[in-house]
């Protein structure tokens, strides 16, 4: 067993790609958004943006895609897309609910901390139904450093008044797996569009392949 869940005192939950099925459209809409402006967006590129607060990933591609590409048009219409396919509902991921209920019942604590805004957090945990399962929601605007700096982490911690040693972390990126490790907290990869590197093995304390796997921890 990885952790000894007596031992935790919080559990800490990325949003994206981790409880909402939600970076399969981030991404699928990017690349078709960008096709329609007649540019091609890589996997490598759009990989490397995974998991930072949108202002810094658009950074990125903005630097790589080149002066020729119209970048503050094609976030406008990104944005717009995505708002309108996450409108009428917000898909929860395989075994959410179930660790839900499970570390309810075990009265731990339970926070999210995502690099999506405050208002993208609220829209897509309310449209989920997932938002009152959460005593604390810590998005990009709750700090100055988002991931994979560990700061975002740490307010959570803080908040919920545990140390983070005692903190389960879950995440899907390696900026968030970066981010929760640097905080010191227990960390468990649980891959979505990303495979774990070796570099992921090494910060996690286990890899799994879904949410039902690490619920099976706490049984």
């Amino acid at each position: 067993m990885p952790f000894n869940p007596d031992d935790l005192q919080a559990v800490i939950f990325d949003m994206d790609g981790v409880l909402v099925d939600t970076e399969v459209v981030y991404k699928t809409t990017a690349f078709e958004v960008a096709k329609e402006q007649g540019f091609h967006l890589s996997d490598e590129l759009h990989n490397s943006t995974i998991g930072l607060p949108t202002e810094v990933g658009g950074l990125i591609i903005r630097e790589a895609m080149g002066p020729e590409f119209a970048f503050d048009e094609f976030m406008q219409v990104l944005d717009a897309r995505v708002a309108a396919r996450l409108m009428a509902q917000v898909p929860v991921k395989r075994g959410v609910i179930e660790i839900l209920n499970t570390l309810e019942e075990l009265q731990i604590p339970v926070a999210v901390v995502t690099s999506s805004s405050s208002e993208a957090a609220n829209h897509h945990l309310s449209r989920s139904d997932l938002i009152a399962s959460f005593e604390i929601i810590i998005t990009r605007d709750d700090v100055d450093n988002g991931k994979p700096h560990p700061e975002p982490y740490l307010l959570a911690a803080e908040r919920l008044e545990v140390e983070p040693k005692f903190c389960l972390a879950i995440e899907d990126s390696y900026n968030g797996v970066r981010s929760a490790h640097g905080a010191g907290m227990l960390t468990i990869m649980v891959p979505d569009i990303l495979a774990p590197t070796d570099e992921m093995h090494s910060l996690s304390i286990a890899v799994m392949k879904d949410m039902h796997q690490v619920k099976s921890h706490f049984e």
